[in-house]
């Protein structure tokens, strides 16, 4: 018997969807769009993580996706081959606030939560919370986040994300490397038109 595919979860200021919902890209993307801003700052993303750890390899593996396809506007950090993780965010951090002026930040990185909730993918306001999982005090960071659930927390944290599924991390990157892609999309349409706001308003 097919599973039916888990509805999308939507509030004021965050939008899941989950991995299996092939409209997931398209929905986060417009999530997205809605969210970056339209005075010319620079468009960063943090793609936060470890490749030591599978289930914390979601960002740099969406890292390192986003790195080939070489998206105009919009700038990256972390990935496979050169990760940020606990030991040198704060420095990452630092570099981008030299590099990028008063840049627009996207915080990306894996999370442990309700087995219920695995799969999702979460586009909202504030930043992501690195090592909140693993009880590791760490910058918090971006302006928005993008996150992924990829395993159940609440005991055995580095256990669980040590034996997180490859094909479910892959799959999430995937999915949030198309959703940026999508984003830059009509980023670049909305610089054109000057109608960045409409995409809000359509939704």
């Amino acid at each position: 018997m097919t599973q039916p595919i888990p509805s999308c979860q939507v509030t004021p200021t965050s939008c899941r969807s989950h991995v299996e919902d092939s409209m997931t890209p398209h929905r986060l993307a417009r999530e997205l769009a809605a969210r970056y801003p339209s005075d010319g700052r620079p468009i960063v993303f943090v793609c936060i993580g470890t490749d030591r750890s599978t289930g914390d390899s979601l960002g740099p593996l969406t890292g390192s996706l986003l790195e080939k396809r070489k998206l105009p506007h919009f700038f990256q950090y972390g990935t496979l081959k050169e990760p940020v993780h606990a030991l040198n965010l704060e420095e990452v951090i630092e570099r981008i606030r030299f590099l990028h002026h008063d840049a627009f930040i996207v915080g990306i990185d894996a999370c442990l939560g309700h087995f219920k909730n695995i799969g999702y993918l979460e586009v909202g306001d504030g930043p992501v919370r690195p090592g909140a999982g693993v009880h590791k005090e760490l910058p918090a960071t971006g302006d928005i986040h993008i996150i992924g659930i990829v395993n159940a927390g609440g005991f055995m944290e580095h256990a669980m994300l040590q034996n997180t599924r490859l094909y479910l991390v892959n799959e999430m990157a995937t999915m949030i490397a198309d959703a940026i892609h999508y984003s830059n999309i009509l980023y670049r349409k909305d610089v054109m038109t000057g109608s960045h706001k409409n995409i809000q308003q359509s939704q």
